[in-house]
Order: C-alpha cells, then sequence, then structure tokens
C-alpha cells in the first residue's frame, strides 16, 4: 500500500501492534503525548518531535531565532500534557549546503533562549547534511503523578488553558507575507504561530494536586486532540461553541474564528479533564492559569458540538494528513 492511501492515525495503530508486548520497565509507550519508563524513585518522561521545511515550516517566513525556540518548545508541551517537568534535549539537525552560518547561529540562539528559560540542558544529538531543513529533537523530563490521554470518565468537565485559533490565523497571515511589526492585533496571531508557549508549569500544578484525570496537547486542532482523548478514554465529549475561548483578535481579524478554533492546530495549549468533586480546587488555579470550561464528557461515542440555542451536532475532526 502506498503510504498516501495511509493516514497518520493507520500507521501509529500498526506500529502500536507490531510493538506490542510487555517491556521491563516500560510504564506507558506508544500512544500517549509521551512515553514514561519507570524506575526507582521516579518516572523519566521521553518524547520526539520531527520539524520539516515545507511540511512544518517554511524558511523564508520563519525568523530562525523562533524557529529555534519552536523546535524545544513543541516537545516541551508534550511532556506538560504528563504534569512533567523537562531536564535534557537531544538535537538533530539536517541542514542543506545553501544554509548559512548567520542562520545556523540564530537558530541555536533561539533554541538556548527556550532552554534557558525551562532549565533544559543539550546534551547531545547530530548534524549532517540534508535536502531540506529538518530538525529532530528528542526530550527527556521526569514526573511522579504521571497524567495520560485515556484517563477521562463520565461527567468529567473538560478545560483548556487559553485561546485557540489564533496560530492558524498566523500561518494565513505569513503566507500572506505579513509579517511582526506595530499592528497588535496581527502580531499575536503570528507570536501564536511563530513562539509557541509550552503551559509546563501548569501541567505540573494539575499533576502534583491530581486534579486532571486525562490531559492532551492541543497540537492537530481541539477537534482532533480532543478525539484522540476521548478514544483512549472509551467515551466521547460535548463541546459548547460558545464557551470556547476564542480573542477579540481572532474575531476582527477572521471570519471562520469559531472553525480555526475547533481545527486550527498548533495552539500548543492543553485540554484537561476533572471530575466534579475536584472543580473547587481547580478554581484555585484559576487567577494564575486562566482557565476555560469548554464542555464535558458523555458516555455517547463521538465529539459533539452544542450551539447556545442548544443545537447539537456531530463534529467530525478534520486532521492535516502527513502522508
Amino acid at each position: 500500500m502506498k503510504l498516501h492511501r495511509l493516514n497518520e492515525k493507520q500507521l501509529i495503530r500498526a506500529i502500536r501492534e507490531e510493538f506490542r508486548g510487555p517491556h521491563p520497565g516500560l510504564a506507558l509507550g506508544i500512544g500517549d503525548d509521551a512515553a514514561v519508563i519507570k524506575t526507582r524513585g521516579a518516572n523519566f518522561v521521553i518524547t520526539k518531535d520531527l520539524l520539516i521545511e515545507d511540511v512544518h515550516f517554511i524558511l523564508r517566513h520563519h525568523p530562525p531565532w523562533l524557529l529555534g525556540r519552536k523546535s524545544l518548545n513543541v516537545n516541551m508541551s508534550d511532556l506538560a500534557a504528563m504534569g512533567a517537568f523537562p531536564k535534557y534535549a537531544l538535537l538533530g539537525l539536517g541542514l542543506p549546503k545553501r544554509s548559512e552560518t548567520k542562520w545556523v547561529r540564530e537558530f541555536f540562539t533561539g533554541f538556548k533562549s527556550a532552554a534557558k528559560e525551562f532549565g533544559v540542558s543539550l546534551i547531545g544529538g547530530d548534524i549532517t547534511r540534508a535536502q531540506k531543513v529538518t530538525i529532530s529533537v528528542t526530550l527527556l523530563g521526569e514526573g511522579k503523578n504521571i497524567v495520560r490521554r485515556g484517563g477521562a470518565k463520565l461527567e468529567d468537565q473538560l478545560f483548556v488553558s487559553g485561546p485557540l485559533g489564533e496560530a492558524r490565523e498566523g500561518l494565513l497571515l505569513l503566507k500572506k507575507g505579513i509579517r511582526l511589526g506595530k499592528n497588535r492585533q496581527q502580531n499575536r496571531m503570528l507570536r501564536a504561530f511563530l513562539d509557541p508557549k509550552p503551559r509546563i508549569k501548569l501541567g505540573r500544578e494539575l499533576s502534583r494536586l491530581n486534579l486532571a484525570s486525562a490531559m492532551i496537547d492541543i497540537s492537530d486542532g481541539l477537534s482532533v486532540d480532543l478525539a484522540h482523548m476521548c478514544e483512549e478514554s472509551d467515551c466521547g465529549a460535548e463541546v459548547y461553541l460558545d464557551k470556547l475561548p476564542v480573542s477579540p483578535e481572532l474575531k476582527a481579524l477572521q471570519r471562520r474564528a469559531y472553525d480555526f478554533a475547533l481545527n486550527g492546530g498548533e495552539d500548543y495549549q492543553l485540554l484537561f479533564s476533572v471530575s466534579d468533586t475536584k472543580l473547587a480546587a481547580l478554581s484555585k488555579l484559576n487567577n494564575e492559569f486562566g482557565l476555560y470550561k469548554i464542555g464535558r464528557i458523555i458516555e455517547q461515542k463521538g465529539i459533539f458540538v452544542v450551539d447556545r440555542p442548544g443545537r447539537r451536532k456531530k463534529l467530525h475532526p478534520n486532521p492535516w494528513h502527513h502522508f
């Protein structure tokens, strides 16, 4: 079968089945935001991401300093979704012959700034020649109370950690030739795409206080990542359209703002479920983190959107396919 006839989900499912089996020390393998290896007194949490030129970024649109930051931050978002904190990184970098020293230097300056912000040490990696810029980051961290995708329970409430849909608008602005400048609204959208902020501190608090029953970071879009959570938790979900955190800035720029919030991708906010018995404790985090309740877990399989008049319709996740 050709790869273009096989979507990412099908390929991951096949790989997961092929490597299923007992693995001593492995607490969590394929199927979550990160793998977990259990040792005495600690859980080592490991994740990897690839960023490839013309697939995940357009070189002429993405300043190298911000690309360096993003390449590490998207991995840290995976650890945030597990309630873990990052410690060590490995960097694989494929560079074309046309690459300029200045570009490489600025890329590493950005990578270092993100690493310093969260106390991450770069401990190794590999550099090689490639047809296009290829960035592979492996991130290692630790966590005690690991939060998985597969723990959501019936009637749990659903929350997200911040505005949705802005990264997609930022990408569209970049493709139109718009760059960071004096326009505040546009800058907000551009930075959402170019320089996402991993919610490490929030993830750790949700884990430490044992508040989140399930959690995932929103990288492929709310509709897709909520479907991942529900599949692993064997449940469904309702999302209240008027509760989605859509910023006034996005509404001013994009008439499809709510569609972007549902299907945009690359928001890197945290999506998590919380039982009713823990809502009071969660409210104590709201002043610091600004959380948004957007829906609830239901028994019926599938994702449903409910609008203000109460009309309910099934949401079909619209992922971006790699193949």
